[in-house]
């Protein structure tokens, strides 16, 4: 794998793409730290590739449609040999129908977390792995609840920096741990991949 890492907090259980002899190469179409480190823990070897795409919401765009459109759009800008397989992922935080990106500024992650707090919360990430003209496009959601939040710990966190880069203003596996009083569903779907979903798709390519 390229783009020199930080070894990743995943375990890795296998080795090589002994686990997927059906793919050549692999691209990841995502400039995450922490996507990197979860499709590294499958063992399989990849390239790193980000696209540039626009992030906005279309209007009266559905949550998990935006997701999926995005990973699809994703995909789509990575130019690649058709025996390629390119896996694009984008992930979001949505509460009732307010979908929550990553925060502008202090006072926008601060605003965030408040509204999140003692609410449950889904967690929906939309993947999209190409090979060629072949599209696979597919969604995960995880239902997240917050316990309720001090105005100070929210404070405290914001001020640590994790907030500034993440879909609604939090990492799990990074400061917000204590935050989550329940997860139904993928953990690593809430970390930016899920995991035993695209290992399934990847077996089935």
């Amino acid at each position: 794998m390229q783009m020199g890492l930080l070894k990743a907090p995943f375990t890795t259980y296998y080795s090589a793409m002994e686990n997927y002899p059906n793919i050549g190469k692999l691209l990841l179409a995502s400039q995450s730290p922490r996507r990197r480190e979860l499709l590294d823990s499958l063992g399989i070897e990849f390239d790193v590739h980000a696209p540039n795409v626009d992030e906005s919401v279309l209007a009266s765009e559905k949550p998990r449609a935006f997701a999926e459109r995005l990973a699809g759009e994703k995909a789509a800008a990575i130019s690649a040999d058709p025996k390629t397989v390119i896996l694009a992922a984008d992930t979001i935080v949505v509460l009732g129908d307010w979908i929550l990106g990553k925060p502008a500024d202090d006072q926008h992650a601060f605003d965030m977390l408040n509204r999140l707090s003692g609410h449950t919360h889904e967690v929906i990430t939309g993947v999209c792995l190409r090979r060629g003209d072949r599209n696979v496009i597919f969604s995960v959601t995880t239902k997240v609840m917050f316990r309720t939040l001090e105005k100070g710990e929210i404070l405290r966190y914001i001020a640590t920096g994790c907030p500034m880069d993440k879909a609604g203003a939090y990492a799990i596996q990074g400061g917000a741990a204590h935050m989550v009083k329940e997860i139904h569903g993928s953990y690593t779907n809430v970390v930016g991949l899920p995991l035993s979903e695209v290992h399934e798709k990847l077996l089935s390519l």
